[in-house]
C-alpha cells in the first residue's frame, strides 16, 4: 500500500490559533499511523479575496498557486475550522475558492478536491465547540466532492483545557483528536 499523502491546517489566521493547534495534534496522529503529513498555516500564505477580474486581469496569485500544489499532491486533508458566527470562516473559504480553480482549458473542475478525503475537527470557547462550523463544512466540502469521516472532533471550552502556552493537556481529549487523524490515515489507504 501506498503510504497516504494528507495537508493539515487550520482555517485561521489567528498566531496562537487554537484550531491550528488541533490540526497539528491531528497531524501527529496521522503520522504515527504512517500517513506523510504536510502541515501549513494558513496565515503563510495571504492571499486577496478571490475576484474574478483579479484572476482574468493577474492570474492566479503566486500562494494561491502554492496552496494549489499543496492542496493537489495529497491524497485527504485535516481541516481544524474555528467557528465565526456559527460558520467556517472567511478566510478558509476564501483559500478554498482560490484552490479550486483551473488554471488551464483541460484541468477538470475541482481537480484538486475531487475524490478525495476530509477529517474535519474544531475548537471554540463557546459552548458547542465549534460544532456549527463543522455542520457547515461538511456541507461545502460534499459540494466539491470532498468525501468528509463522519467522526469529528469537537473542543467545547478549549480556552478551560489548554494550560499556560496554549497546548492542550488532557491526554484523553489528545488522543481523541490524534485518533482522528489516525483514522484519516486508515481511511487512505495507510499501511501502518
Amino acid at each position: 500500500m501506498k503510504t497516504p499523502r494528507i495537508l493539515a491546517f487550520g482555517g485561521s489566521l489567528r498566531a496562537g490559533s487554537h484550531n491550528q493547534r488541533l490540526a497539528a495534534i491531528a497531524a501527529e496522529g496521522a503520522r504515527k499511523a504512517g500517513a506523510d503529513v504536510t502541515l501549513i498555516a494558513l496565515r503563510d500564505h495571504p492571499l486577496p479575496f478571490y475576484d474574478q477580474d483579479l484572476e482574468d486581469e493577474s492570474g492566479m496569485p503566486e500562494n494561491a498557486a502554492k496552496l494549489k500544489a499543496l492542496f493537489a499532491a495529497a491524497d485527504g486533508f485535516l481541516i481544524a475550522s474555528p467557528e465565526y458566527n456559527s460558520s467556517y470562516t472567511a478566510v478558509l473559504k476564501n483559500t478554498i475558492d482560490w484552490v479550486s480553480r483551473a488554471t488551464s482549458d483541460d484541468e477538470p473542475p475541482l481537480s484538486v478536491f475531487k475524490g478525495k478525503t476530509a477529517a474535519i475537527l474544531a475548537a471554540s470557547p463557546g459552548g458547542y465547540g465549534g460544532a456549527r462550523s463543522l455542520i457547515a463544512l461538511r456541507t461545502l466540502l460534499g459540494n466539491i466532492q470532498v468525501t468528509v469521516l463522519g467522526d469529528q472532533v469537537t473542543v467545547p471550552k478549549v480556552h478551560e483545557k489548554t494550560g499556560p502556552e496554549g497546548r492542550i493537556e488532557d491526554p484523553e481529549l489528545v488522543a481523541e483528536i490524534e485518533g482522528l487523524g489516525a483514522k484519516l490515515a486508515a481511511a487512505l489507504g495507510s499501511d501502518a
